[in-house]
Protein backbone atom coordinates (compact mmCIF):
# COMPACT_ATOMS: atom_id res chain seq x y z
CA UNK A 1 0.00 0.00 0.00
CA UNK A 2 1.30 3.19 -1.08
CA UNK A 3 0.31 6.58 -0.77
CA UNK A 4 -2.11 6.33 2.11
CA UNK A 5 -3.31 8.13 4.88
CA UNK A 6 -1.24 7.36 8.23
CA UNK A 7 -4.37 6.23 11.20
CA UNK A 8 -4.44 6.54 14.58
CA UNK A 9 -6.46 5.15 17.19
CA UNK A 10 -6.77 4.09 20.74
CA UNK A 11 -6.36 0.15 21.04
CA UNK A 12 -7.23 -0.91 24.35
CA UNK A 13 -10.81 -1.45 25.26
CA UNK A 14 -13.00 1.31 26.78
CA UNK A 15 -13.00 2.27 30.34
CA UNK A 16 -10.40 2.38 32.99
CA UNK A 17 -7.53 0.20 32.89
CA UNK A 18 -3.69 0.04 34.39
CA UNK A 19 -2.29 0.22 30.95
CA UNK A 20 -3.80 1.97 27.54
CA UNK A 21 -2.51 2.09 24.04
CA UNK A 22 -2.61 4.20 21.62
CA UNK A 23 -1.53 3.36 18.02
CA UNK A 24 0.00 4.98 15.19
CA UNK A 25 0.18 3.47 11.49
CA UNK A 26 1.59 5.23 8.19
CA UNK A 27 4.59 5.56 6.01
CA UNK A 28 6.31 8.19 8.37
CA UNK A 29 5.93 8.99 11.59
CA UNK A 30 8.53 10.99 12.56
CA UNK A 31 6.90 13.91 12.56
CA UNK A 32 4.57 12.62 15.31
CA UNK A 33 7.15 10.82 17.15
CA UNK A 34 9.60 14.35 17.34
CA UNK A 35 6.20 15.96 18.76
CA UNK A 36 4.69 13.75 21.44
CA UNK A 37 8.15 12.21 22.52
CA UNK A 38 10.42 15.08 21.92
CA UNK A 39 13.60 12.96 21.21
CA UNK A 40 14.04 10.10 18.24
CA UNK A 41 13.19 6.42 19.12
CA UNK A 42 15.62 3.61 18.73
CA UNK A 43 13.77 0.66 16.47
CA UNK A 44 12.03 -1.96 18.09
CA UNK A 45 13.50 -0.28 21.99
CA UNK A 46 10.59 0.25 25.05
CA UNK A 47 11.83 3.51 26.18
CA UNK A 48 10.17 5.16 29.13
CA UNK A 49 9.23 8.89 28.54
CA UNK A 50 6.88 11.98 28.94
CA UNK A 51 4.47 12.12 26.25
CA UNK A 52 3.77 16.11 25.34
CA UNK A 53 1.33 18.72 24.49
CA UNK A 54 1.66 21.19 22.03
CA UNK A 55 3.08 23.58 24.61
CA UNK A 56 5.54 20.94 26.03
CA UNK A 57 3.75 20.24 28.90
CA UNK A 58 3.51 17.05 30.10
CA UNK A 59 0.27 14.62 29.30
CA UNK A 60 1.73 11.71 30.77
CA UNK A 61 4.43 8.85 31.00
CA UNK A 62 4.88 5.85 29.43
CA UNK A 63 6.53 3.98 27.18
CA UNK A 64 6.64 4.33 23.64
CA UNK A 65 8.10 1.87 20.69
CA UNK A 66 8.74 2.29 17.11
CA UNK A 67 7.87 -0.56 14.72
CA UNK A 68 9.51 0.67 11.18
CA UNK A 69 8.10 -0.39 8.47
CA UNK A 70 8.08 -3.42 6.74
CA UNK A 71 8.70 -5.29 10.17
CA UNK A 72 5.81 -4.47 11.89
CA UNK A 73 1.92 -5.47 12.44
CA UNK A 74 0.65 -3.64 9.48
CA UNK A 75 3.53 -3.66 7.28
CA UNK A 76 4.01 0.26 7.74
CA UNK A 77 5.79 2.61 10.40
CA UNK A 78 4.08 1.65 13.84
CA UNK A 79 4.03 3.94 16.73
CA UNK A 80 2.76 2.49 20.04
CA UNK A 81 2.43 4.81 23.32
CA UNK A 82 1.34 3.14 26.32
CA UNK A 83 -0.02 5.20 29.14
CA UNK A 84 -1.93 4.85 31.90
CA UNK A 85 -5.37 3.26 31.30
CA UNK A 86 -8.01 6.04 32.10
CA UNK A 87 -10.44 7.75 29.07
CA UNK A 88 -9.49 11.08 29.52
CA UNK A 89 -5.65 10.71 29.77
CA UNK A 90 -5.82 7.98 26.29
CA UNK A 91 -8.30 10.71 24.65
CA UNK A 92 -5.65 13.71 25.66
CA UNK A 93 -3.06 11.56 24.40
CA UNK A 94 -4.65 10.14 21.32
CA UNK A 95 -6.26 13.99 20.44
CA UNK A 96 -2.71 15.31 21.02
CA UNK A 97 -1.42 12.62 18.09
CA UNK A 98 -4.12 13.27 15.44
CA UNK A 99 -2.62 17.38 16.03
CA UNK A 100 0.87 16.05 15.50
CA UNK A 101 0.00 14.48 12.33
CA UNK A 102 -2.31 16.73 11.12
CA UNK A 103 -0.24 18.16 8.41
CA UNK A 104 1.01 14.34 7.21
CA UNK A 105 -3.18 13.84 7.07
CA UNK A 106 -3.13 11.71 10.05
CA UNK A 107 -6.98 11.03 11.16
CA UNK A 108 -8.57 8.64 12.85
CA UNK A 109 -8.42 4.93 11.72
CA UNK A 110 -11.34 2.98 11.04
CA UNK A 111 -12.70 -0.26 13.15
CA UNK A 112 -10.79 -3.07 11.98
CA UNK A 113 -8.18 -1.10 9.69
CA UNK A 114 -4.89 -1.78 11.64
CA UNK A 115 -5.70 -5.71 10.73
CA UNK A 116 -6.94 -4.70 7.27
CA UNK A 117 -3.94 -2.97 6.34
CA UNK A 118 -1.53 -5.86 7.99
CA UNK A 119 -3.71 -8.07 5.28
CA UNK A 120 -3.18 -5.52 2.41
CA UNK A 121 0.53 -5.71 3.03
CA UNK A 122 0.75 -9.34 3.39
CA UNK A 123 1.59 -9.33 6.73
CA UNK A 124 -1.34 -11.73 7.38
CA UNK A 125 -3.92 -13.43 5.09
CA UNK A 126 -7.30 -13.35 5.29
CA UNK A 127 -7.85 -15.79 7.22
CA UNK A 128 -5.13 -14.84 10.13
CA UNK A 129 -7.17 -11.48 9.80
CA UNK A 130 -10.18 -13.02 11.07
CA UNK A 131 -8.85 -14.89 13.73
CA UNK A 132 -7.53 -11.48 15.19
CA UNK A 133 -11.45 -10.94 15.83
CA UNK A 134 -11.92 -14.37 16.59
CA UNK A 135 -9.43 -14.00 19.09
CA UNK A 136 -10.37 -11.07 20.64
CA UNK A 137 -14.15 -12.17 20.76
CA UNK A 138 -13.55 -15.93 21.78
CA UNK A 139 -15.91 -17.41 24.16
CA UNK A 140 -14.04 -20.66 25.52
CA UNK A 141 -10.39 -21.10 26.59
CA UNK A 142 -10.87 -24.04 23.94
CA UNK A 143 -11.92 -21.20 21.12
CA UNK A 144 -8.84 -19.33 21.93
CA UNK A 145 -6.50 -21.47 21.68
CA UNK A 146 -7.78 -22.56 18.13
CA UNK A 147 -7.73 -19.07 17.00
CA UNK A 148 -4.58 -18.20 17.91
CA UNK A 149 -3.65 -21.58 15.89
CA UNK A 150 -5.65 -19.65 12.92
CA UNK A 151 -3.98 -16.69 13.62
CA UNK A 152 -0.52 -18.51 13.66
CA UNK A 153 -1.28 -20.25 10.27
CA UNK A 154 -2.80 -23.61 10.57
CA UNK A 155 -5.99 -23.01 9.10
CA UNK A 156 -4.09 -21.29 5.92
CA UNK A 157 -1.08 -24.10 5.79
CA UNK A 158 -3.87 -26.33 5.16
CA UNK A 159 -5.35 -24.59 2.49
CA UNK A 160 -2.35 -23.47 1.14
CA UNK A 161 -0.81 -27.12 1.31
CA UNK A 162 -4.16 -28.30 -1.13
CA UNK A 163 -3.98 -25.23 -3.62
CA UNK A 164 -0.18 -26.48 -4.16
CA UNK A 165 -1.58 -29.86 -4.99
CA UNK A 166 -4.05 -28.48 -7.20
CA UNK A 167 -1.82 -26.15 -9.29
CA UNK A 168 0.58 -28.95 -9.57
CA UNK A 169 -2.28 -31.00 -11.37
CA UNK A 170 -4.16 -28.30 -13.23
CA UNK A 171 -0.21 -27.79 -14.79
CA UNK A 172 -0.36 -30.83 -16.06
CA UNK A 173 -3.98 -30.73 -17.25
CA UNK A 174 -3.31 -27.50 -19.02
CA UNK A 175 0.00 -28.78 -20.27
CA UNK A 176 -2.37 -31.37 -22.09
CA UNK A 177 -4.89 -28.89 -23.67
CA UNK A 178 -2.31 -26.84 -25.16
CA UNK A 179 -0.16 -29.57 -27.14
CA UNK A 180 -2.68 -32.19 -27.87
CA UNK A 181 -0.56 -33.00 -30.98
CA UNK A 182 2.22 -34.42 -28.01
CA UNK A 183 -0.40 -37.45 -27.53
CA UNK A 184 -0.01 -37.34 -24.37
CA UNK A 185 -1.96 -40.10 -22.30
CA UNK A 186 -2.72 -37.72 -19.29
CA UNK A 187 -4.86 -39.29 -17.33
CA UNK A 188 -3.14 -42.78 -16.96
CA UNK A 189 0.62 -41.49 -17.26
CA UNK A 190 0.51 -38.38 -14.74
CA UNK A 191 -1.67 -40.34 -12.80
CA UNK A 192 -4.22 -37.77 -12.32
CA UNK A 193 -7.08 -39.30 -10.86
CA UNK A 194 -4.56 -40.81 -7.98
CA UNK A 195 -3.47 -37.22 -7.94
CA UNK A 196 -7.07 -35.84 -8.06
CA UNK A 197 -8.10 -38.56 -5.15
CA UNK A 198 -5.64 -37.31 -2.94
CA UNK A 199 -6.55 -33.86 -2.81
CA UNK A 200 -9.84 -34.71 -1.85
CA UNK A 201 -9.08 -36.90 0.65
CA UNK A 202 -7.21 -34.12 1.79
CA UNK A 203 -10.21 -31.65 1.16
CA UNK A 204 -12.52 -33.46 3.26
CA UNK A 205 -10.05 -34.27 5.90
CA UNK A 206 -9.55 -29.99 6.29
CA UNK A 207 -13.75 -29.35 5.87
CA UNK A 208 -14.28 -31.92 9.12
CA UNK A 209 -11.82 -29.70 11.17
CA UNK A 210 -13.21 -26.58 9.59
CA UNK A 211 -16.77 -27.68 11.15
CA UNK A 212 -15.09 -28.26 14.11
CA UNK A 213 -13.62 -24.72 14.07
CA UNK A 214 -16.80 -23.36 13.00
CA UNK A 215 -18.55 -24.73 15.88
CA UNK A 216 -15.88 -23.70 18.62
CA UNK A 217 -16.46 -20.22 17.41
CA UNK A 218 -20.96 -20.38 16.20
CA UNK A 219 -21.63 -22.13 19.32
CA UNK A 220 -24.51 -24.42 19.44
CA UNK A 221 -28.17 -23.06 20.02
CA UNK A 222 -29.98 -25.56 21.55
CA UNK A 223 -34.23 -24.79 22.72
CA UNK A 224 -36.14 -26.21 25.76
CA UNK A 225 -39.43 -27.06 24.72
CA UNK A 226 -41.82 -28.82 26.20
CA UNK A 227 -45.40 -29.07 28.33
CA UNK A 228 -45.26 -26.76 31.59
CA UNK A 229 -44.30 -28.09 34.30
CA UNK A 230 -41.97 -30.29 32.43
CA UNK A 231 -39.37 -29.36 34.25
CA UNK A 232 -37.28 -26.91 31.40
CA UNK A 233 -36.20 -24.56 33.70
CA UNK A 234 -34.81 -27.17 35.84
CA UNK A 235 -33.47 -28.62 33.43
CA UNK A 236 -31.46 -25.24 32.22
CA UNK A 237 -30.42 -24.38 35.88
CA UNK A 238 -28.73 -28.10 36.21
CA UNK A 239 -27.02 -27.33 32.46
CA UNK A 240 -25.94 -23.72 33.84
CA UNK A 241 -24.72 -25.19 37.58
CA UNK A 242 -26.62 -22.12 38.97
CA UNK A 243 -30.18 -20.61 39.80
CA UNK A 244 -30.53 -18.80 36.37
CA UNK A 245 -34.61 -19.54 36.31
CA UNK A 246 -36.90 -19.42 38.55
CA UNK A 247 -38.67 -22.86 39.37
CA UNK A 248 -42.19 -23.42 40.91
CA UNK A 249 -44.96 -25.99 40.93
CA UNK A 250 -47.06 -23.36 38.91
CA UNK A 251 -47.65 -24.33 35.78
CA UNK A 252 -46.51 -21.64 33.20
CA UNK A 253 -44.32 -19.87 36.22
CA UNK A 254 -41.75 -19.10 32.95
CA UNK A 255 -43.32 -16.73 30.72
CA UNK A 256 -40.96 -15.26 28.57
CA UNK A 257 -37.47 -17.24 27.35
CA UNK A 258 -34.63 -17.37 29.00
CA UNK A 259 -31.01 -17.07 27.47
CA UNK A 260 -28.20 -18.68 29.22
CA UNK A 261 -24.92 -19.39 27.61
CA UNK A 262 -22.71 -22.21 28.67
CA UNK A 263 -19.90 -24.10 27.86
CA UNK A 264 -19.62 -27.93 27.32
CA UNK A 265 -15.42 -29.41 26.49
CA UNK A 266 -14.81 -25.81 25.86
CA UNK A 267 -17.89 -26.02 22.98
CA UNK A 268 -19.68 -22.77 23.67
CA UNK A 269 -23.52 -23.25 24.03
CA UNK A 270 -26.40 -20.87 24.39
CA UNK A 271 -29.42 -22.41 26.18
CA UNK A 272 -33.23 -21.14 25.70
CA UNK A 273 -35.63 -22.27 28.43
CA UNK A 274 -39.12 -21.00 26.84
CA UNK A 275 -42.44 -20.99 28.05
CA UNK A 276 -44.71 -23.99 28.26
CA UNK A 277 -46.65 -25.04 25.42
CA UNK A 278 -50.17 -25.09 25.93
CA UNK A 279 -53.37 -23.67 24.54
CA UNK A 280 -54.06 -20.66 27.04
CA UNK A 281 -56.47 -17.39 27.44
CA UNK A 282 -53.56 -15.30 28.79
CA UNK A 283 -52.58 -12.67 26.79
CA UNK A 284 -48.79 -12.94 28.19
CA UNK A 285 -48.25 -16.27 28.47
CA UNK A 286 -49.85 -16.41 24.94
CA UNK A 287 -46.87 -14.22 23.55
CA UNK A 288 -44.36 -16.19 25.57
CA UNK A 289 -45.35 -19.11 23.20
CA UNK A 290 -45.36 -17.40 20.18
CA UNK A 291 -41.57 -16.25 21.10
CA UNK A 292 -40.96 -20.08 21.93
CA UNK A 293 -42.11 -21.28 18.57
CA UNK A 294 -39.41 -18.48 17.55
CA UNK A 295 -36.99 -19.49 18.88
CA UNK A 296 -37.33 -23.09 17.75
CA UNK A 297 -37.09 -21.80 14.34
CA UNK A 298 -33.70 -20.70 15.38
CA UNK A 299 -32.55 -23.61 17.14
CA UNK A 300 -29.47 -25.72 15.74
CA UNK A 301 -30.50 -28.49 18.36
CA UNK A 302 -34.09 -28.41 20.10
CA UNK A 303 -34.62 -30.50 23.71
CA UNK A 304 -37.98 -31.72 23.48
CA UNK A 305 -38.63 -32.50 27.37
CA UNK A 306 -41.30 -35.43 28.67
CA UNK A 307 -41.92 -36.47 32.03
CA UNK A 308 -40.52 -40.39 32.25
CA UNK A 309 -43.10 -42.89 32.94
CA UNK A 310 -42.41 -46.15 35.31
CA UNK A 311 -40.24 -48.64 33.40
CA UNK A 312 -38.89 -46.02 30.87
CA UNK A 313 -40.47 -46.86 28.06
CA UNK A 314 -38.29 -46.03 24.89
CA UNK A 315 -39.46 -43.69 22.16
CA UNK A 316 -40.58 -45.41 18.74
CA UNK A 317 -37.75 -46.56 16.67
CA UNK A 318 -37.98 -43.82 14.15
CA UNK A 319 -35.76 -40.09 14.39
CA UNK A 320 -37.76 -37.52 16.25
CA UNK A 321 -39.63 -35.41 14.11
CA UNK A 322 -39.38 -37.43 10.78
CA UNK A 323 -42.05 -38.53 8.57
CA UNK A 324 -41.75 -41.86 10.35
CA UNK A 325 -41.92 -40.42 13.19
CA UNK A 326 -46.09 -39.48 12.88
CA UNK A 327 -48.90 -41.05 12.01
CA UNK A 328 -50.81 -40.01 8.53
CA UNK A 329 -53.05 -37.31 10.71
CA UNK A 330 -49.55 -35.16 12.21
CA UNK A 331 -49.49 -37.13 15.26
CA UNK A 332 -46.58 -39.51 16.76
CA UNK A 333 -46.90 -43.12 16.25
CA UNK A 334 -48.94 -44.53 18.40
CA UNK A 335 -46.83 -46.13 20.65
CA UNK A 336 -44.62 -43.26 21.43
CA UNK A 337 -44.43 -42.25 25.14
CA UNK A 338 -45.95 -38.69 25.41
CA UNK A 339 -49.15 -37.52 26.41
CA UNK A 340 -51.69 -35.69 24.22
CA UNK A 341 -50.07 -32.14 24.64
CA UNK A 342 -46.34 -33.80 23.84
CA UNK A 343 -47.61 -35.53 20.99
CA UNK A 344 -49.36 -32.08 19.45
CA UNK A 345 -45.95 -30.16 20.29
CA UNK A 346 -43.68 -33.21 18.65
CA UNK A 347 -45.79 -33.38 15.43
CA UNK A 348 -45.41 -29.28 15.01
CA UNK A 349 -41.54 -29.80 15.57
CA UNK A 350 -39.57 -28.52 12.25
CA UNK A 351 -38.38 -31.87 9.89
CA UNK A 352 -34.82 -31.93 9.96
CA UNK A 353 -33.88 -30.06 12.92
CA UNK A 354 -31.95 -32.43 15.28
CA UNK A 355 -34.46 -33.20 17.66
CA UNK A 356 -33.60 -34.87 21.30
CA UNK A 357 -36.03 -36.39 23.48
CA UNK A 358 -35.23 -35.84 27.10
CA UNK A 359 -37.97 -37.97 29.50
CA UNK A 360 -36.93 -36.03 32.86
CA UNK A 361 -38.34 -36.81 36.50
CA UNK A 362 -36.62 -40.31 36.38
CA UNK A 363 -35.89 -39.91 40.41
CA UNK A 364 -40.02 -40.03 40.49
CA UNK A 365 -40.44 -42.77 37.91
CA UNK A 366 -38.02 -45.14 39.52
CA UNK A 367 -35.83 -45.83 36.30
CA UNK A 368 -31.41 -45.40 35.51
CA UNK A 369 -30.39 -42.21 33.78
CA UNK A 370 -29.64 -43.66 30.15
CA UNK A 371 -29.50 -42.95 26.74
CA UNK A 372 -31.07 -43.80 23.24
CA UNK A 373 -28.45 -44.31 19.93
CA UNK A 374 -28.41 -40.14 20.40
CA UNK A 375 -32.37 -39.90 19.97
CA UNK A 376 -33.70 -39.48 24.04
CA UNK A 377 -31.82 -39.34 27.42
CA UNK A 378 -33.01 -40.18 30.94
CA UNK A 379 -32.00 -38.09 33.41
CA UNK A 380 -33.45 -35.57 36.42
CA UNK A 381 -32.73 -32.10 36.27
CA UNK A 382 -33.88 -32.04 39.73
CA UNK A 383 -30.70 -34.58 41.10
CA UNK A 384 -28.69 -34.37 38.76
CA UNK A 385 -28.67 -37.89 37.53
CA UNK A 386 -27.86 -38.08 33.68
CA UNK A 387 -26.94 -34.26 32.97
CA UNK A 388 -23.88 -35.23 31.79
CA UNK A 389 -25.11 -37.96 29.45
CA UNK A 390 -27.28 -35.28 28.10
CA UNK A 391 -24.03 -32.91 27.46
CA UNK A 392 -22.32 -35.75 25.80
CA UNK A 393 -25.28 -36.46 23.81
CA UNK A 394 -25.64 -32.49 22.47
CA UNK A 395 -22.28 -32.41 21.67
CA UNK A 396 -22.59 -35.63 19.50
CA UNK A 397 -25.48 -33.96 17.62
CA UNK A 398 -23.58 -31.12 16.85
CA UNK A 399 -21.06 -32.96 15.08
CA UNK A 400 -18.32 -32.74 17.82
CA UNK A 401 -15.52 -35.03 18.31
CA UNK A 402 -13.01 -33.62 20.15
CA UNK A 403 -10.50 -30.74 19.46
CA UNK A 404 -7.12 -31.64 18.83
CA UNK A 405 -3.51 -29.94 18.95
CA UNK A 406 -4.55 -29.08 15.65
CA UNK A 407 -7.61 -27.63 16.06
CA UNK A 408 -8.14 -24.23 14.31
CA UNK A 409 -10.88 -21.50 14.27
CA UNK A 410 -13.31 -21.01 10.90
CA UNK A 411 -15.87 -19.21 10.22
CA UNK A 412 -19.00 -20.00 8.19
CA UNK A 413 -17.98 -18.45 4.76
CA UNK A 414 -14.86 -20.93 5.13
CA UNK A 415 -17.27 -23.64 5.02
CA UNK A 416 -19.24 -22.73 2.29
CA UNK A 417 -15.90 -21.74 0.24
CA UNK A 418 -14.33 -25.92 1.50
CA UNK A 419 -18.30 -27.32 0.36
CA UNK A 420 -17.93 -25.46 -2.47
CA UNK A 421 -14.75 -26.37 -3.79
CA UNK A 422 -15.53 -30.28 -2.86
CA UNK A 423 -18.33 -30.25 -5.09
CA UNK A 424 -16.45 -28.55 -7.80
CA UNK A 425 -13.68 -31.35 -7.19
CA UNK A 426 -16.61 -34.17 -7.64
CA UNK A 427 -17.32 -32.73 -10.54
CA UNK A 428 -14.07 -33.05 -11.84
CA UNK A 429 -13.49 -36.96 -10.82
CA UNK A 430 -16.56 -37.08 -13.28
CA UNK A 431 -15.38 -35.26 -15.79
CA UNK A 432 -11.66 -37.12 -15.80
CA UNK A 433 -13.99 -40.49 -15.71
CA UNK A 434 -15.10 -39.52 -19.37
CA UNK A 435 -11.61 -39.33 -20.82
CA UNK A 436 -10.29 -36.55 -23.16
CA UNK A 437 -13.88 -35.60 -24.28
CA UNK A 438 -13.94 -33.80 -20.73
CA UNK A 439 -10.38 -32.77 -20.19
CA UNK A 440 -11.11 -29.05 -20.89
CA UNK A 441 -14.51 -29.63 -18.06
CA UNK A 442 -12.08 -31.43 -15.81
CA UNK A 443 -9.34 -28.52 -15.95
CA UNK A 444 -12.01 -25.80 -15.43
CA UNK A 445 -13.91 -27.71 -12.66
CA UNK A 446 -9.63 -27.81 -10.57
CA UNK A 447 -9.89 -24.26 -11.29
CA UNK A 448 -13.20 -23.44 -9.90
CA UNK A 449 -12.19 -25.42 -6.80
CA UNK A 450 -8.69 -23.51 -6.55
CA UNK A 451 -10.99 -20.09 -6.97
CA UNK A 452 -12.94 -21.11 -3.77
CA UNK A 453 -9.87 -21.66 -2.10
CA UNK A 454 -8.32 -18.49 -2.65
CA UNK A 455 -11.32 -17.24 -0.68
CA UNK A 456 -10.68 -18.11 2.12
CA UNK A 457 -6.64 -16.96 2.44
CA UNK A 458 -7.59 -14.00 0.21
CA UNK A 459 -4.37 -15.40 -2.02
CA UNK A 460 -2.98 -16.49 -5.78
CA UNK A 461 -5.70 -15.02 -8.00
CA UNK A 462 -6.77 -17.45 -10.80
CA UNK A 463 -5.44 -14.91 -13.38
CA UNK A 464 -1.72 -16.14 -11.97
CA UNK A 465 -1.82 -19.75 -13.12
CA UNK A 466 -0.20 -18.79 -16.47
CA UNK A 467 3.11 -17.45 -14.17
CA UNK A 468 3.08 -20.52 -12.57
CA UNK A 469 2.98 -22.94 -15.50
CA UNK A 470 5.94 -20.75 -16.98
CA UNK A 471 8.38 -20.46 -14.06
CA UNK A 472 7.95 -24.27 -12.66
CA UNK A 473 6.63 -26.31 -15.56
CA UNK A 474 9.38 -26.65 -18.58
CA UNK A 475 6.31 -26.16 -21.60
CA UNK A 476 8.93 -25.33 -24.18
CA UNK A 477 11.13 -28.18 -24.14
Amino acid sequence: MDDVEPIAAIATAPGRGGIGVVRVSGGDLSAVIDAVCGRRLSARHATYLPFLDADGEVIDRGVAIHFPGPQSYTGEDVLELQGHGGPVVMQLLLARVLEAGRAMGLRLAQPGEFTQRAFLNDKLDLAQAEAVADLIDAGTAQAARSATRSLSGVFSQAVHAIVEALIQLRMLVEATLDFPEEEIDFLQRADALGQLQAIRARLARLLDDARQGALLREGLHVVLVGAPNVGKSSLLNALAGAEVAIVTAVAGTTRDRITQPIQIDGVPLVVVDTAGLRETGDEVERIGIERTWQEVGRADVIVHLLEATPGGAAPDTAAPGTAADRSDSGSPAADAPVAALDADIAARLPVGRPILRVFNKIDLAGIAPRTDADRAVWLSATTGAGIDLLRATLLRLAGWHGAGEGTFIARERHLVALRAATAHLAEAHRHAMEQAQALDLFAEELRLAQERLNEITGEFGADDLLGVIFSRFCIGK
